[in-house]
C-alpha cells in the first residue's frame, strides 16, 4: 500500500504517459502442490519512458524475479509482461532472443564481459552479433563520457571492477535500447565506482531520454532514481517518487517489518 493507503498498481495506467514496460497481473510460481513457492503474486506495475526506477525489497521479495520476467530472462506462470506494446508471453524463442538483443540493454552485478575480447569488442558485441553497424559518433560520445577512450584495447582482466562495469554500461547504451535493466549493477563495486555507474545511468535518463529500471538493495543507489517501488512476498506494497535516502531507508524498514 502507498502512504495514502491506495494500492500501487499498473492496471489503471495514466493514458497520457508513455510506458516502456508494464507488468499486468504477473504471476510466477516455482514448483507444484505443497512445495510450490509464489515468487510474484499477480503484480501490476508500469515503468514510464524517460524515467529511472529502482525496485527494492527484502531477500525473497520477488524483485529479481520481476525484473527477469519483465526483461524476458524468465517466463511468467500467468499474466503479461510487455515491452512497449509487445506481450512477451506471445513470442517464440527466436522472437524473444531478437527482442532482448534489439530492444533491451542489460547491466549485471557480475559485469558479464567476454574475457577474450577487448573493451571495444565487448561494447559492440550485441550489435556485431545482430549484424548491425555501430554508430561511430555515438560510440565515441559514450566511451568518452564513460572515461573509456584510453581503455578500449584492454581486455577485462586488465581493467578494474569499476572500469569493467563502465564497459558493461557502454555496451547497454551504445545500441540506444528502449529500456535498460540493471540487476544489482553496483553490487560488486566500491562506493566511488558505484557512484560513477549511477551517475552514468542518471545521465542516460536526463540527457539521452533513456529508460532505466534497476533492482537494488542499496538505498544510496535507489536515491538516484525518480521512483522507487517496494516488493514484499511477491506483491507491490509501496512506492516513492523522487525520494531521499532517508525516506527510502524508512520505507524499507516498514516493508521489512
Amino acid at each position: 500500500m502507498t502512504d495514502n493507503g491506495s494500492q500501487v498498481t499498473g492496471e489503471n495506467v495514466d493514458q497520457g504517459v508513455e510506458y516502456a514496460a508494464r507488468a499486468v497481473n504477473l504471476h510466477k510460481q516455482y514448483g507444484e502442490g505443497e512445495t510450490a513457492v509464489t515468487a510474484l503474486d499477480h503484480v501490476n506495475v508500469a515503468f514510464a519512458k524517460n524515467q529511472f526506477t529502482a525496485i527494492m525489497g527484502p531477500s525473497g521479495s520477488g524483485k529479481s524475479t520481476l525484473m527477469h520476467c519483465m526483461a524476458g530472462l524468465d517466463s511468467a506462470s500467468s499474466g503479461s509482461a510487455l515491452i512497449g506494446d509487445t506481450d512477451l508471453s506471445q513470442l517464440r524463442d527466436k522472437e524473444m532472443t531478437a527482442l532482448r538483443r534489439d530492444r533491451l540493454g542489460f547491466i549485471f552485478q557480475s559485469f558479464n564481459l567476454v574475457p577474450t575480447l577487448t573493451a571495444a569488442e565487448n561494447i559492440t558485441l550485441p550489435s556485431d552479433i545482430a549484424g548491425r553497424k555501430v554508430d561511430q559518433a555515438w560510440f565515441k560520445e559514450i566511451t568518452d563520457r564513460l572515461g573509456l577512450s584510453q581503455r578500449l584495447t584492454h581486455r577485462p582482466a586488465e581493467l578494474s571492477g569499476g572500469q569493467q562495469q563502465r564497459v558493461a554500461c557502454a555496451r547497454a547504451l551504445v545500441s540506444r535500447p528502449e529500456i535498460i535493466f540493471g540487476d544489482e549493477p553496483t553490487g560488486n563495486l566500491d562506493s566511488n565506482s558505484a557512484a560513477e555507474v549511477l551517475d552514468i545511468l542518471r545521465t542516460a535518463v536526463d540527457k539521452d531520454g533513456q529508460t532505466v529500471v534497476i533492482v537494488t538493495h542499496d538505498a544510496r543507489a535507489a536515491s538516484y532514481a525518480d521512483r522507487v517501488v517496494f516488493l514484499a512476498d511477491g506483491r507491490l506494497v509501496n512506492e516513492l517518487i523522487d525520494p531521499s535516502m532517508d525516506e527510502i531507508l524508512a520505507a524499507m524498514a516498514g516493508v521489512e517489518r
